[in-house]
């Protein structure tokens, strides 16, 4: 029986696995394309059209996951509009680049060789910074100015290259490498069809310097024009599946909120861990994918799958475990105290 062109299977997957994205992006900053993307290329969705409806599914989940990132003050939105403009030039340089691809024949080969790199070595890099944090004294725990900003920066906003500009979270940063980091993603975004929230919060977290929970809210802001710019971009040419994009749409609605509340219960370190094993899991699910590929052996197809899938299922639920183990305590904390009162 298929429903809208689409096998009930395929129909029941898409809405599920649009909750799950939702939670993740609203609780990372991310959309999720970076796991739609490769999702639907391994469902054999032409190239174009697995980068379009990414890039579109992203821009939904954006308008969800910003209005409650804005209630609970986590934005700077001049920062934000600086890299909306250097996003947008560099997600139009990257999509032509992939056009161009495609035309050659090679543009599925780039694109998963590109995530293999960028998502395994941003894994690493933050599960590394995780490492580091357990490794640090209490005290130093308890200094937010030092621990919430990393030491590269830190180091980084020291270079007063003019002009600068003040953040909303503290400190100042050069124009220059704001301009430097929102352009590179915005290429790799157009290139490889994600709404670049996986390499965008990292960089303004790590390059540009913002605490955590300040990069997941401003990401989401710049991600919001920036993901309607290649959605319109890959529209044009008609590389946009709706069908699909909506059903996703429809899960997402209700999981970006829960992520988004998230943010301000589960602990920072336990957000780098788990956005660390999710992008190391996604590389070596999606390596699996190429090498299948390459062999034409199924059951590493499916170990990629289950990978790909599996994981952000299981980073997804493992938040979820979190906020609702946060709220039972604080009800007992609150019933404790009410006892006590008595």
């Amino acid at each position: 029986m298929e429903i809208l062109g689409l096998s009930l299977t395929l129909l029941v997957l898409f809405v599920s696995f649009g909750f799950m994205v939702g939670v993740l992006f609203g609780f990372f900053g991310m959309g999720g394309s970076f796991l739609i993307t490769p999702t639907l290329l391994i469902l054999d969705y032409p190239a174009s059209v697995a980068i379009g409806s990414g890039l579109a599914f992203y821009f939904g989940t954006s308008v969800i996951a910003v209005l409650k990132h804005y209630d609970v003050g986590q934005v700077d939105y001049k920062l934000g509009a600086i890299l909306f403009v250097v996003l947008s030039i560099g997600i139009e340089l990257g999509s032509r680049l992939v056009f161009a691809l495609e035309a050659l024949g090679v543009a599925e080969l780039v694109t998963g060789i590109a995530y293999i790199l960028l998502l395994g070595g941003i894994g690493a890099l933050f599960l590394r910074r995780a490492y580091n944090l357990e490794d640090e004294d209490e005290s130093e725990a308890d200094d937010a100015d030092g621990d919430e900003i990393p030491a590269i920066g830190q180091k980084i906003q020291s270079y007063t290259v003019p002009p600068m500009i003040s953040l909303t979270s503290g400190g100042r940063a050069s124009v220059w490498t704001i301009s430097g980091a929102g352009g590179s993603v915005g290429l790799v975004s157009g290139l490889i069809g994600v709404g670049g929230g996986f390499i965008r919060m990292p960089a303004i977290h790590y390059l540009i310097g913002t605490p955590l929970t300040a990069a997941v809210g401003t990401s989401l802001f710049a991600g919001l024009f920036s993901g309607a710019f290649g959605t319109f971009t890959y529209g044009m040419s008609g590389s946009v599946d709706l069908t699909v994009v909506s059903l996703l749409l429809v899960g997402s609605a209700l999981g970006a909120k829960i992520g988004s509340a998230a943010t301000t219960i589960v602990e920072e370190n336990d957000v780098i861990v788990y956005f660390g094993m999710m992008m190391v899991f996604a590389s070596v699910g999606i390596a699996l994918s190429e090498l299948s590929d390459w062999f034409a052996t199924d059951s590493l197809e499916f170990v990629s799958v289950f990978l790909l899938v599996g994981s952000s299922f299981f980073v997804a639920a493992m938040i979820l475990y979190q906020v609702v183990q946060q709220t039972g305590s604080d009800e007992s904390h609150g019933q404790t105290t009410l006892d006590g009162g008595d």
